[in-house]
């Protein structure tokens, strides 16, 4: 095989509404490492894309909400959880825009919004509190609606962005770090990367962008935030799969090796375990690097927990992957 420069190039061209300070650092986390016990753990800095305090959304919402998708629209609706990193970024752009904003969320167990609860209406988003997650989707339709009654002119944007159009942001991603990777230079064949995995949409959008390369020497690891394994691993290959069509190329799933890990899920969706606190901990007080207790610390859990488990080779580098989410630990 050999890379799709055809489908890179598309890729390249694609219409975005530019929001990400890129590109993002990749450092070396040296003493962390040395206490993991490896001298080769990097972090890939996505925590760093800057727009609305930053994070992995930033990216895929420089697709999804690019001309000519936002064009003529008066009120941006999207969806998640009371701790919504997607809703805050969403938010944040409406206000710059001049945009009305409603959010769709699961009622939050504090009774005074803390962290990216707190955010979302410093923004300016309108809340709409819904019992249970499987109700958001059905409530923005009816949202939309009632909006176009009004006439007012709504755009949907599914939770998470996690599209085959949001994915493209992570291929684009995935191209940015390949190419930090390579200006190493330390002799290495091989990276295994670890990052935070629940709607799909990153995980699926490097999967896309190591295939359009042709990059079968790095592996990618997606720790579950709250998804069964088996479940997260088709999210993703379906979701790879379309966002290459929008490229015009077939991807073959089985050439770059991926893998999603729920052994950090615990008792559920944003709830802290041992390991995340731990996690939590280690990234802190030995990489200066804030990691949130819903899916930043349970992906640095996975990490650490691999490390100790399958110490890396001397070929072999490390990096974590890390997608932000820092309001989350103030909640």
């Amino acid at each position: 095989m050999a890379p799709d420069f055809e489908a890179l190039e598309r890729l390249k061209g694609y219409p975005t509404t530019p929001l990400a300070h890129l590109p993002t650092p990749l450092i070396h986390l040296r003493k962390l490492g040395a206490v993991l016990g490896t001298t080769n753990l990097w972090a890939k800095m996505d925590a760093e894309t800057g727009f609305a305090l930053g994070g992995n959304k930033v990216r895929k919402l420089e697709f999804a909400l690019a001309p000519p998708l936002k064009d003529g629209v008066t009120c941006l609706i999207t969806a998640g959880g009371p701790q919504s990193n997607h809703c805050r970024v969403t938010a944040a752009f409406a206000a710059r825009e001049g945009l009305r904003c409603i959010l769709v969320t699961q009622r939050g167990r504090a009774e005074v919004p803390t962290g990216n609860a707190l955010l979302h209406r410093l923004f300016g988003a309108e809340i709409e509190l819904v019992d249970e997650g499987h109700d958001r989707a059905s409530r923005m339709e009816s949202v939309a609606e009632e909006l176009r009654g009004q006439g007012e002119t709504p755009l949907i944007i599914p939770i998470g962005a996690s599209t085959a159009l949001g994915s493209l942001g992570y291929a684009r991603a995935a191209i940015e770090l390949c190419e930090q990777l390579d200006a190493l230079d330390d002799g290495c064949s091989e990276t295994l990367v670890f990052c935070a995995s629940s709607s799909g949409g990153t995980l699926a959008g490097l999967i896309l962008g190591l295939d359009l390369m042709d990059r079968t020497d790095v592996h990618l690891f997606g720790v579950s935030a709250d998804t069964p394994a088996a479940e997260l691993d088709d999210i993703c290959g379906t979701l790879a799969r379309e966002a290459g069509e929008r490229l015009g190329a077939r991807i073959e799933l089985g050439r770059i090796r991926f893998e999603s890990i729920d052994e950090q899920v615990g008792d559920g969706y944003g709830i802290p375990t041992t390991a995340s606190r731990e996690a939590t901990d280690l990234f802190g007080r030995h990489a200066g690097i804030v990691v949130d207790p819903t899916y930043t610390s349970k992906a640095a859990a996975g990490l650490v927990a691999h490390l100790r488990a399958h110490p890396p080779r001397g070929d072999q580098r490390v990096v974590f992957l890390h997608t932000g989410g820092a309001p989350g630990l103030l909640a």
